[in-house]
């Protein structure tokens, strides 16, 4: 049975939410604040925390701040539970290393799947760094010479992560636990701006590398990623993942040389959205997306207007009416989510 701890100042809410959890299957320690909720936290080590952010003697920050500097309790999962809704605040909450933030009110689902969700990646990682550690897997690092090699270690040691067509994989401000090696689909990752329009910032296809923040630090994700369709993935821990940089410098600079081409890339993206042509985006973001998701020429694309507006830069209204214009002069073919390229040399020349 998991034992989850419970810190809230709240009585009512402290009791209904208890018998909540205790009718779910779980083993329930209760503290009224940050203060009783930290020594109770060293004394059981709950394998969770849920935890709400304003309350008297020391508050929801600060009792993650403190347990988190302490090796036996820092890697315990911490869910926030706050009526806290401003942008700033779940950003501060995920910035300081929570890995959930639910707000009052909340449903019972809501709340049961945010801590099953939880407990699982806990317990998905506790197993990819127990792997580390085994003293017959020390020198299995030191085979690891070149990129290609890298991505053999992925499949052989990864853990198997599959996401349905439009799944999150992690959204910004996720602490980022894990690397990823695509072995089959496609994947995206974006922003969302103040005004709530999505940027993307890159495609991943089979044999990309992503989810990568830092070689140094465990920064939380700058930006969100999805699946575009059925996607599997094979995930190294960052902690063994920088091991492996530490022993193969190599392939550190092969990795550094990676991401110096993945940002001349959104360089030059980022030049198109600001002086390309209406046409020339859409036919460059048409054949971005053909060089991600095709597994042969003749196929279709599938994929979403948005998403082709919001790598272009462009309006979705205003894709639809280049669309429009390519479809009438045969260079595409366009049926709902599908567009097929007919004439990829015109295509090109507008690029």
């Amino acid at each position: 049975m998991k034992t989850i701890l419970l810190i809230e100042d709240d009585i009512v809410l402290r009791e209904n939410t208890a018998e909540i959890l205790e009718l779910s299957g779980y083993k329930v320690l209760t503290a009224s604040n940050g203060k009783s909720g930290i020594m109770t936290t060293k004394k059981h080590l709950p394998d969770i925390i849920v935890c709400d952010i304003m309350m008297p003697e020391i508050d929801g920050y600060e009792t993650l701040k403190i347990l988190s500097k302490d090796k036996k309790t820092k890697h315990i999962p911490f869910i926030f539970l706050s009526a806290k809704t401003e942008h700033n605040d779940v950003r501060k909450g995920m910035n300081l290393g929570a890995d959930d933030y639910i707000t009052k009110p909340f449903s019972e689902d809501e709340l049961i799947s945010a801590i099953e969700s939880r407990l699982a990646k806990a317990e998905i990682l506790k197993e990819s760094l127990g792997s580390v550690i085994q003293p017959q897997e020390v020198g299995r690092h030191d085979e690891i010479k070149t990129l290609n090699d890298l991505k053999i270690f992925f499949d052989d040691y990864g853990v198997e992560f599959s996401f349905e067509k439009e799944e999150i994989i992690y959204r910004e401000g996720d602490h980022s636990n894990y690397i990823y090696l695509i072995n089959k689909g496609t994947v995206k990752c974006y922003k969302i701006d103040v005004q709530g329009k999505e940027l993307v910032t890159a495609l991943y296809k089979e044999d990309d590398l992503f989810g990568y923040t830092s070689f140094t630090n465990n920064k939380p994700h700058k930006e969100t990623a999805t699946a575009i369709e059925a996607t599997e993935l094979m995930g190294i821990s960052t902690i063994e993942f920088n091991k492996i940089l530490d022993n193969n410098h190599k392939v550190a600079m092969d990795l550094i040389q990676l991401l110096s081409d993945d940002l001349l890339v959104i360089k030059n993206q980022l030049l198109e959205m600001a002086y390309g042509s209406v046409n020339r985006k859409t036919a460059a973001t048409i054949l971005k997306f053909a060089e991600k998701i095709n597994r042969k020429p003749d196929d279709p694309i599938n994929i979403s207007r948005s998403d082709l507006a919001s790598v272009a830069g462009i309006a979705t209204e205003t894709l639809i009416r280049a669309l429009t214009t390519f479809k009438k002069d045969g260079i595409i073919k366009s049926d709902g989510r599908n567009i097929k390229v007919m004439d990829l040399e015109r295509l090109k020349q507008m690029n």
